[in-house]
């Protein structure tokens, strides 16, 4: 039986976006200019509000706030000037702040901001705009995130994981990129010794962790997008596989997953097709075979470690 039911003047597409828990984006217009400026602004005080709460500093603020809103707005707009290219209405990004209270209260978004969206307000032609709609962000996203981490990384302090603080400390779990970033910036550390995070290599390793969520590859995720371009409605087999293999990580290693496992179950693990089925060309199988490797290789299972 086939997942989808017969396509009529895109009937499906409509049908899908019109169940009720995607009706919570219909407030995301782009006719809102004022909205995306103050959300904007809001997300710029809460993230330098976080960075200067971690460090101190008001210097800090600055460097993690104008790292990580450069970050998130590359990848926003990677997938906005695509939508453009292909005549896909689509908003301007929408930033998410989230404030936080200053210490000794404890932060419950270590970030500042749940990031940023864009709304698609019309219909994906083929799966050859899906795809570069999807990987323009991700590659955006990672162009500014890598210099950060390496740069950043330099700039850290090499510090004694024995210190007296050290129990109240949070320490972030390490991805198989960001760690062979950090080795390539400042080698192998001696034993004992750890890396105080500056914050432009914070906000470089939360741009990792971001862009690691986004190719997770299911349902309306740049990475579910990617693989239903790749594979067309053969894609529920992998998005199903994904859905099972981040539950096992949720229940075996990171419990911490487990409100995003809900809201994919909530907004569902399929992918709606788009108006012509056309295969992508190999130069996109490629690149999409080479964006869900970077995928595996910056996602972290355990973030957070206290």
């Amino acid at each position: 039986m086939n997942e989808f039911p017969p396509l009529r003047d895109d009937e499906y597409y409509r049908q899908f976006y019109a169940k009720r828990r995607f009706r919570i984006f219909e407030k995301l217009r782009s006719d809102k200019p004022r909205v995306n400026l103050l959300l904007f602004l809001a997300t710029c005080l809460t993230t330098f509000l976080t960075g200067f709460w971690y460090n101190g500093r008001w210097q800090a603020g600055v460097w993690y706030s104008a790292a990580i809103i450069s970050i998130l707005l590359a990848h926003e707009m990677g997938h906005y000037l695509m939508c453009r290219k292909y005549g896909i209405r689509a908003t301007l990004p929408f930033f998410l702040p989230f404030p936080n209270l200053p210490p000794p209260v404890p932060m419950l978004n270590p970030f500042g901001t749940l990031g940023a969206v864009i709304r698609m307000e019309s219909l994906i032609p083929n799966r050859k705009a899906l795809f570069d709609v999807a990987v323009a962000g991700p590659l955006a996203g990672l162009a500014l995130t890598v210099p950060a981490i390496y740069f950043g990384v330099q700039f850290s302090e090499i510090v004694d994981v024995n210190r007296e603080n050290a129990a109240s400390a949070l320490y972030l779990g390490e991805s198989f990129l960001f760690a062979q970033i950090s080795k390539l910036a400042i080698g192998t550390l001696p034993e004992g010794k750890d890396v105080l995070l500056h914050p432009l290599a914070f906000a470089g390793w939360a741009g990792l962790f971001v862009t690691a969520l986004n190719l997770l590859p299911i349902g309306q995720l740049d990475g579910g997008h990617v693989v239903y371009a790749l594979l067309g409605r053969k894609h529920r087999i992998v998005a199903a596989a994904a859905l099972l293999g981040f539950a096992a990580v949720c229940i075996f290693m990171y419990r911490g997953w487990f409100l995003l496992l809900l809201l994919i179950l909530w907004f569902g693990y399929r992918h709606p097709p788009t108006k012509d089925e056309a295969p992508i060309d190999k130069t996109r199988m490629v690149i999409g075979i080479l964006t869900l490797i970077i995928f595996v290789l910056s996602f972290t299972p355990e973030p957070f470690k206290f």
